[in-house]
């Protein structure tokens, strides 16, 4: 086998691997519950989902300028180490001092988005640009459609056993099955999932010492003030090519506000009678869906065009959001997995077109600015969100239960979208970027 097709194929099975145990993390599936039940507030939950995406926000694409002008593999290297650390602060924090408890999960956030803008555009440009040396750039969407399946595959176990771990009273259940009279505490077995994802972050830390960078202008020998020179020319190039600068925003508008609804949708279940324990029966079975999307995704990348592909993406997503305001007792989740659809192929999509328009010398960085769109697009729903929180339960002075007041938010999101879909849409037509596209080109900066 050629040095370069071994380089490329062990990169891939390692960016999988280290997309995998980076991702699936054990404590999503009661994520807001965590929070709660750690003696955190739904306000300071906001916050601290502020504080996350203002972190990442601040170095992402700082982090993709670094990785082009240095390497990706240490990028990598330093976002898994942030995740061990991340996790190692909640997995010991002590209980009962709620200020302590708050300071934790602050440095757990600033430390999380730190991890996610050091990986993103940093892991698909080292394994792309290895493609790319042996000219096998093309085979990007099928590596895509390999990375959905095995996510899904990770994101279902972690589901499942995220939720059944946290639930003192099932593994209560769980042990007197075998003949043991356990009864754990509450207080205990809420860590599981934190120690499970802990343990993740140290196979994530493993694979990235493995990786190895294809054959590229790696100026390690140069200072650090001159990695972000082209910044400024990756973002001019944005400004004057309307088809990337629209995908961008397209993305950002969809993944948004559908992140918002992912984030609270354990609090959408209980408004939907769903009970804690099917938390993660629910979350697996709305997961498996990525075994199919990335083959549907791909498909569409190839057969439909881009102005179809995100016609459909609006659409579904409108339709989504107004089912969500119904809350109807259980099939409401149905809603729920329509919109999870939508982010999945958002994802896809842009990873796919974007790639093959960047330039090599300057993918992490154009790469980085996507994530930075997307999470100060998540960072401003996130308190636009929060202070319709707040109007709602002034208006509702008159003692509204967290659960109504939550349901009456709802009610304004699929207004909020397709207000801000409209100029999107007339940016669009006026600049002509989707005018006779039926593929994608092989150009960049």
């Amino acid at each position: 086998m050629a040095s370069g097709a071994s380089t490329a194929d062990h990169n891939i099975r390692n960016f999988i691997l280290f997309r995998v145990f980076f991702n699936a993390r054990f404590y999503y599936p009661v994520f807001g519950v965590l929070f709660l039940d750690y003696g955190l507030t739904m306000s300071q939950l906001s916050m601290l989902n502020f504080v996350w995406a203002v972190a990442i926000v601040g170095l992402e694409v700082p982090s993709g300028a670094i990785a082009d002008h240095f390497g990706r593999r240490p990028l990598l290297i330093a976002a898994s180490s942030f995740m061990v650390i991340e996790m190692l602060v909640i997995a010991f924090v002590p209980l009962g001092n709620p200020t302590l408890v708050f300071a934790a999960f602050m440095v757990n956030r600033v430390l999380s988005g730190a991890a996610e803008a050091a990986a993103s555009g940093a892991d698909e440009a080292l394994v792309y640009d290895s493609m790319v040396h042996e000219n096998r750039g093309a085979e990007w969407p099928r590596v895509l459609e390999r990375l959905g399946r095995w996510s899904t595959f990770g994101f279902l176990f972690a589901t499942l056993l995220g939720a059944f771990v946290y639930d003192a009273e099932l593994i209560h259940r769980a042990v007197q099955l075998i003949g043991l009279d356990l009864s754990p505490d509450p207080k205990t077995t809420m860590r599981f999932p934190v120690y499970l994802t802990l343990a993740n972050a140290l196979c994530a830390l493993f694979i990235t010492l493995r990786m190895k960078e294809a054959p590229r202008d790696v100026r390690t020998g140069t200072s650090i003030s001159a990695a972000f020179v082209p910044i400024r020319r990756a973002f001019a190039w944005l400004l004057k090519s309307p088809l990337p600068l629209f995908l961008i925003a397209a993305g950002l508008l969809h993944d948004s506000i559908i992140r918002l609804i992912m984030t609270l949708a354990t609090n959408y279940y209980r408004l939907v009678q769903i009970p804690t324990a099917w938390f993660g029966i629910i979350g697996a079975l709305l997961g498996l869906s990525g075994f199919v999307m990335p083959s549907i995704g791909r498909w569409l990348v190839e057969r439909r065009p881009i102005a179809f592909n995100f016609s459909l993406l609006a659409a579904i997503t409108f339709v989504g959001l107004i089912g969500l305001t119904f809350g109807i007792p259980w099939y409401g989740v149905l809603f729920v997995a329509l919109l999870g659809t939508v982010m999945r192929l958002v994802d896809f999509f842009l990873s796919s077109y974007l790639n093959a328009m960047i330039d090599s010398s300057e993918r992490a960085t154009i790469l980085s600015f996507r994530g930075l769109a997307f999470n100060m697009g998540y960072g401003l729903v996130s308190v636009l969100f929060a202070g319709l929180l707040q109007h709602l339960a002034s208006v509702n002075a008159t003692g509204a239960s967290q659960e109504m007041i939550f349901a009456a938010s709802l009610h304004w999101l699929p207004w909020y979208f397709l207000l801000s879909l409209l100029p999107l849409a007339s940016f669009a037509r006026i600049s002509g970027c989707l005018r006779n596209i039926s593929t994608v080109r092989d150009t960049g900066p």
